[in-house]
């Protein structure tokens, strides 16, 4: 009889449990559409309003400045009375194309790095890693700004300063995953049967720490961007007539001081919106290549 009554008293809290789970996957796959829907839009924008709309995102109207969102402005204008929508749009394309081929460079180089000290371990690998560690001790942005004031302003100095200062956390991911790589059977039985290190690292370990390689590029992209933006505010970066989200948000600060607030806060806008977006697609990357960190995110 005792064994009945705890059976009823037990058996409801099954159907309760898999609701709680069907509730988070309903969420996180919400999640994933609303990020790959604003990834979507990010990307056409910056593709297709240039070309379709015709008109100068540089053209002065002292007449209209700091004119307030209208539906002539959705935007409204910044000081000197030029379009913001319009320079919101070059500006992230700016923004999206420092951060998306920094990041790149910087994977490539970590990756690079982190594999060749993982398969060749010992001392090789003790030395790179005390290099990344010492290069990781001085802040990103301090190493940055010394990068950027050795070139003339422009777009390819922040490039390879967002580059030479974000490698440093894909060589440790990566030479992480070519260590685990190295236990493995199928590198054993490799080796064993005669293959080189160079053909056990390229045939092997490096299609082995692509997924995470990628996921640090896609994660990086976003971060790259606030760098840019970081090195522009402070006048380091890219020009002040260079339409990109920091020289926008670094010359609205007299604006936002006067009580005009738009020219601060749609700059701002566009660089927060793509970066969680970024972060929801990355978090589903890595739920799919992390099945352990998947299935306790699906209880």
């Amino acid at each position: 009889m005792t064994s009945d009554v705890d059976a009823v008293a037990v058996k409801p809290a099954a159907p309760v449990w898999r609701a709680h789970g069907g509730a988070r996957r309903s969420t996180h796959a919400l999640r994933l559409r609303a990020s790959a829907a604003l990834v979507a839009v990010t990307v056409l924008t910056v593709l297709l309003v240039p070309p379709l709309v015709q008109l100068d995102q540089q053209a002065v109207d002292l007449a209209a400045k700091l004119e307030p969102p209208s539906w002539v402005h959705p935007f409204g204008t910044d000081d000197v009375g030029r379009d913001l929508l319009l320079r919101c749009v070059y500006g992230l394309r700016v923004s999206l194309l420092v951060g998306v081929v920094a990041a790149l460079t910087a994977t490539v180089i970590g990756t690079a790095v982190g594999a060749a000290a993982g398969a060749l371990g010992g001392r090789a690998d003790r030395l790179v890693m005390r290099l990344v560690d010492t290069l990781s001790s001085v802040p990103h942005l301090l190493l940055g700004i010394f990068i950027v004031a050795m070139f003339r302003p422009g777009v390819w100095p922040v490039v390879i300063s967002v580059a030479l200062t974000h490698w440093l956390s894909t060589a440790r991911i990566v030479r992480a995953e070519v260590l685990s790589l190295r236990s493995r059977p199928f590198v054993d039985a490799a080796v064993s049967g005669g293959s080189s290190r160079w053909r056990v690292t390229v045939r092997h370990l490096l299609p082995g720490v692509l997924p995470q390689a990628g996921l640090a590029a896609v994660l990086m992209v976003p971060h790259a961007m606030w760098h840019e933006s970081a090195l522009s505010f402070l006048g380091l970066g890219l020009p002040t007539h260079t339409a990109s989200l920091g020289t926008l948000i670094q010359g609205a600060r007299g604006s936002l001081l006067a009580g005009q607030w738009w020219p601060t806060l749609f700059p701002g806008l566009f660089l927060i919106v793509p970066t969680l977006a970024v972060a929801g697609l990355a978090g589903a990357w890595r739920e799919r290549i992390n099945p352990r960190r998947r299935s306790e995110l699906m209880l």
